[in-house]
């Protein structure tokens, strides 16, 4: 991994969409070159998905929903299970084990209250859970798919 390679993801996770010749232009390849780098990150793992990232308020999906959960259980198989049951909720768009007070840190995206309501009871009906806190975002002032490859390089 050097400069040039930041470069290159740092170009492709701003807009994927973006041409070779282009790409190859700004971080000073030429074009084979370019693109052989790119298929070697892809390999290596760097480049995991490319996708078209939506505008969940255009699609009436516009609650935010951060649910804190604690378990008395911390077995293997329970965790399993559970990270199952989580899964089959297409709502659950990140999914967290955590450290601290609470053991698991969902973000479920929903059109309304409702409908939040309904995933929670059958969220709880399918598996068994000390507490929940939900926690309803007001505001989303910043949100970004980009890593900070600005530091990945500058490491002491």
């Amino acid at each position: 991994m050097d400069s040039t390679d930041i470069a290159l993801l740092t170009l492709i996770q701003h807009d994927d969409s973006i041409s070779i010749d282009e790409i190859a232009q700004q971080v000073g390849l030429s074009k084979t070159p370019c693109w052989r780098r790119i298929q070697k990150l892809e390999q290596q793992g760097y480049i995991k998905k490319r996708v078209a990232l939506l505008d969940s308020n255009k699609l009436n999906l516009n609650v935010s929903v951060f649910v804190q959960v604690k378990t008395n259980h911390h077995e293997k198989d329970w965790l399993e299970t559970f990270s199952d049951v989580v899964s089959q909720f297409p709502e659950v768009i990140e999914f967290y084990r955590m450290a601290g007070e609470y053991d698991y840190l969902l973000r479920v995206l929903v059109s309304d209250i409702q409908s939040y309501d309904r995933f929670y009871k059958k969220l709880i009906e399918k598996t068994s859970l000390t507490d929940v806190t939900s926690n309803f975002a007001m505001e989303q002032i910043k949100y970004t798919t980009e890593l900070p490859l600005s530091t990945v390089l500058s490491k002491p």
